[in-house]
């Protein structure tokens, strides 16, 4: 894997994770109280023995960078490296990224100059574990040029994912984005050629690519030179490649979550409280998730009632019930509090007691749940100060709303306070 190079894309401007997005880079947002969706790619390279990883940043990339320079330092003696290249203007390309495709060849100039032999193209927003040894070893048997990692798919949620064909030899013939009706049939192959056996390709009669290739570096370059005008790999690059290059599949059979909206974010991120096997884990100690060392004391918990949760280091918990929810780094919830079905990303930094003293007599809120107070199936944003005796529960099941200057918004029903917000004392929402 020492003659493979990551590029990870840091994704666009992340408005379907919108609020969340606002101050932060999409795979800057927190995930599962401690990480950041960053950090799975990542991990997957280093669990992989690959060491050499760009990341391409263009929207609010302050905290994105911040984090990757705090958790990924490797040692001066090794090749290995985490480094963002962030979007730049230039006399020859006065524009910012336009694409996938285009941010790689902004930078083309910098990849053609290590010697690799292939180049692993990586989203930073996705949930999964993967070796990506078998899928590059998958690349080098098939001599492929480029090849797609591809997820196996029923027909039910078949047509939401661009879908792809392939011929007796696993090659990739044809390409098809969100079809429905006759031609999502004509989709159709048999998977069992990728691996699966007979009763699964039957269930699962198609692939669905999940964003993530290996090219041949001469490759790569070669077709980022010849066609200025396309911008992106998944729409554009790869499907136009097929008929003079040799495409391949390699099936994924693992978990795999597109993390795009705030409800895919919101189910991912409970779904890791199933008990007794979550669909997606961080207790794999052959290949775990790493993330920035942050040496918080252990959570302090006072007469607490706490069922199907996880809950981060450094919090501070009194008196409260907690069910099926997710508490960050340093959550702070006062007594009386009944928190459901949410995700708490906590905050970052500590108010001291005295501190917090002095704004309770100044009748201002101190960041954290205040007492009394109520909130269900909701993302709370880091250091939001929610006051006492607040009900966050969606009262007239509104579906989207967009409540900014109050500090919320509601995204298929679920509540989304923002990061830094103030939720005043007694405020129903």
């Amino acid at each position: 894997m020492k003659r493979v190079l990551a590029i990870i894309l840091g994704g666009g401007a992340g408005t379907r994770l919108y609020p969340l997005t606002k101050l932060r880079a999409k795979p800057a947002v927190p995930l599962a109280g401690k990480y950041r969706l960053i950090d799975i790619p990542i991990s997957n390279c280093i669990n992989s023995d690959i060491h050499k990883i760009y990341v391409l940043t263009q929207f609010n990339s302050a905290s994105l960078n911040r984090h990757l320079s705090r958790a990924y330092n490797f040692s001066g003696f090794s090749e290995g490296f985490v480094e963002v290249l962030a979007a730049q203007q230039t006399p020859e390309n006065p524009q910012w990224f336009q694409g996938t495709a285009d941010a790689v060849r902004q930078y083309s100039w910098i990849l053609e100059e290590w010697d690799v032999d292939e180049f692993l193209i990586l989203s930073g927003d996705h949930l999964y574990r993967m070796d990506y040894c078998q899928f590059i070893e998958r690349h080098r048997q098939t001599n492929a040029d480029i090849t797609l990692s591809v997820v196996p798919m029923d027909e039910r949620r078949a047509s939401d994912f661009g879908l792809m064909k392939i011929d007796d030899q696993g090659r990739i013939i044809d390409f098809s984005e969100k079809p429905k009706g006759d031609a999502l049939r004509q989709m159709q192959v048999d998977t069992s050629l990728l691996g699966l056996s007979p009763g699964q390709a039957r269930q699962y009669p198609f692939i669905a690519s999940m964003g993530i290739y290996v090219f041949k570096k001469q490759v790569l370059i070669d077709l980022l030179k010849a066609n200025s005008e396309q911008t992106d790999f998944g729409k554009e690059i790869i499907p136009a490649s097929s008929s003079d290059y040799n495409l391949q599949a390699y099936l994924f059979k693992g978990y795999w979550e597109d993390i795009g909206t705030i409800e895919a974010f919101y189910d991912a991120n409970l779904a890791l409280t199933q008990q007794p096997q979550p669909p997606f884990s961080f207790y794999d100690e052959k290949a775990p998730i790493y993330t920035r060392t942050r040496y918080l004391p252990p959570t302090k918990m006072v007469n607490c009632t706490i069922t199907e949760s996880m809950i981060s280091e450094g919090c501070i918990l009194k008196d409260c019930r907690i069910h099926h929810s997710i508490l960050g780094i340093r959550t702070r919830v006062e007594s009386d509090c009944n928190i459901e079905d949410t995700m708490l990303m906590g905050s970052d930094y500590y108010e001291s007691f005295p501190e917090r003293e002095t704004l309770v007599k100044q009748d201002k809120t101190p960041i954290g749940i205040g007492s009394g107070s109520t909130i269900r199936r909701a993302i709370i944003d880091k250091n939001a100060r929610i006051g006492q005796n607040v009900l966050i529960v969606n009262k007239d099941r509104i579906e989207e709303a967009n409540q900014e200057e109050k500090g919320f918004y509601i995204r298929s029903g679920i509540v989304v306070v923002l990061k830094n917000a103030l939720i005043p004392d007694g405020m129903v929402i």
